[in-house]
């Protein structure tokens, strides 16, 4: 079996740490073990204890997973995607024999890892969420292809939407209201005035048509990201065209953020953040007052 990480404190819902291994001594009686479903955790007598499993998943998970960006009520995480042995191994355990049978059809590792280290993070998170067993969850997907958790064959009462590119994953959780976040890793593009005439606005192309090299990229990626989380928010796939899709005006004059309503979603009221930084361009949106 996996050797035990040493003592970690897990902030917990009720106020109070809970702290793994318990110095009560009864931690050492806790192993890990690899099962069907997933990585399941045993005490050594046969018996369970759903509360530190939940926590040995979720510590398991952290080495490649971490808190990123609290937004009105969205929990985003960022997965760090670089190539790391010993995070995939523990990634592969965490997930159901099907993903594991996905896994091995890419021919590539990158989006392999990618897949693995996203899938895996996404079942821990949601596992303390939703106070469930990894081997509980499941997914499906909404009529665009939009997944879903499963929980005991119910959708879970969680709202979440992942992207990745590059090195780097985001996840983002609410407890309701549709939900998507994009990342873009910064770097050269190729065929970038292809990609601007295809993606944005007439009155985008023009605001960045001054713009030097630089300047251009990172304001395409920026309005990219925010255009691509709004339509994995509103669900609709490729039906709903992104240069029909006009960012704010207030966001391409430099907010970082706000409350918008767009005419692809007459009557509902959008909370949107550009989440960029150094690395890679991202955004989120989330729809508000639903639920």
């Amino acid at each position: 079996a996996r050797g035990l990480p040493p003592i970690l404190t897990f902030p917990h819902k009720g106020g109070r740490n809970l702290v793994y291994p318990p110095q009560t001594g009864e931690g050492t009686w806790f192993i890990p073990r690899r099962r069907g479903k997933g990585l399941g955790l045993f005490p050594a007598d046969g018996g369970r204890n759903l509360e530190l499993r939940i926590r040995m998943i979720a510590a398991t998970a952290k080495t490649w997973c971490s808190p990123f960006r609290e937004v009105d009520g969205v929990t985003v995480l960022h997965v760090d995607l670089a190539p790391n042995a010993a995070a995939e191994s523990d990634a592969l355990a965490l997930l159901s024999d099907d993903e594991r049978q996905r896994c091995r059809r890419y021919h590539y590792d990158g989006p392999r890892r990618r897949f693995a280290l996203c899938r895996a993070a996404l079942r821990a998170v949601l596992c303390d969420r939703l106070g469930c067993d990894n081997d509980q969850i499941t997914f499906g997907a909404w009529e665009f292809g939009k997944p879903a958790a499963i929980l005991r064959g119910e959708v879970a009462p969680i709202s979440f939407n992942v992207s990745h590119s590059g090195s780097h994953g985001l996840i983002a959780l609410a407890t309701d209201g549709r939900l998507g976040v994009d990342v873009e890793e910064r770097g050269e593009r190729k065929g970038l005035d292809g990609l601007i005439a295809a993606a944005l606005t007439a009155e985008e192309q023009a605001e960045l048509a001054a713009a030097d090299d630089r300047q251009r990229l990172h304001g395409f990626l920026r309005t990219w990201t925010i255009k691509e989380a709004v339509i994995k928010a509103v669900g609709l796939g490729i039906s709903m065209g992104m240069s029909e899709l006009e960012t704010p005006l207030a966001m391409r004059r430099g907010a970082k953020g706000g409350v918008f309503e767009l005419p692809q979603s007459p009557g509902v009221r959008w909370r949107l953040e550009d989440l960029g930084t150094d690395d890679f361009a991202a955004a989120v949106a989330h729809e508000v007052g639903a639920g």
